[in-house]
């Protein structure tokens, strides 16, 4: 009665990756100085899944991956897009990423939705410290968290759920809200971190 199901499905042709890209480059007036840095697949996979999780290896967190990737890059600065996972609340139901979710049983009693969870991380190009910026957004990110209706963005019509999951990656209209959703994201989070000190 109450089951859980999830699937991962590959949706590397939707060009999400070009999505940070184009947001940074819109926010800071099409800054010239502003490039995509390439990496290999599964560089960032020892920061997402961590062999080491009672003491925590350097070398699996976020500014050493940076390090390596960027040995050759001379860049002042990295702002680097990460995927992170949240509970979603009053369930036990893990959101990794970016997807969608759907809840409840029949027509009437469903509720699909999208999620984004993109977080924006920025690595000195010199120490490769991270710089922390607690509190970059934080007026936009308090207006959303008191946000009285529902983010329309993210609500999914039920019949755009994907079913079986695995068209999910040829469902053009579910691509396409996928990609503003995540701009969305982007567009609330970067202002504060593209500032200069």
């Amino acid at each position: 009665m109450f089951e859980t199901e999830f699937n991962e499905i590959p949706i590397d042709d939707w060009s999400l990756d070009d999505i940070p890209l184009a947001r940074v480059r819109a926010a800071s007036g099409a800054d010239p100085s502003i490039r995509k840095i390439s990496y290999p697949k599964g560089a960032f996979e020892p920061f997402y899944n961590p062999k080491s999780r009672l003491f925590p290896d350097p070398s699996e967190r976020l500014p050493a991956i940076v390090r390596n990737i960027t040995s050759n890059a001379n860049c002042d600065r990295y702002l680097v897009v990460t995927r992170y996972k949240t509970e979603l609340q009053g369930t036990s139901l893990v959101l990794d990423g970016i997807g969608a979710y759907s809840r409840g049983v029949g027509s009437f009693a469903r509720h699909s939705h999208l999620f984004a969870n993109v977080a924006v991380n920025l690595i000195d190009g010199r120490s490769y410290e991270q710089i922390n910026r607690h509190f970059a957004n934080f007026g936009s990110n308090l207006a959303e968290s008191m946000r009285l209706t529902e983010d329309p963005i993210t609500k999914l019509d039920n019949s755009q759920f994907p079913d079986p999951p695995a068209s999910a990656a040829s469902n053009t209209a579910l691509r396409e809200r996928t990609r503003a959703l995540v701009a969305a994201r982007l567009d609330r989070t970067l202002p504060g971190y593209l500032k200069q000190d």
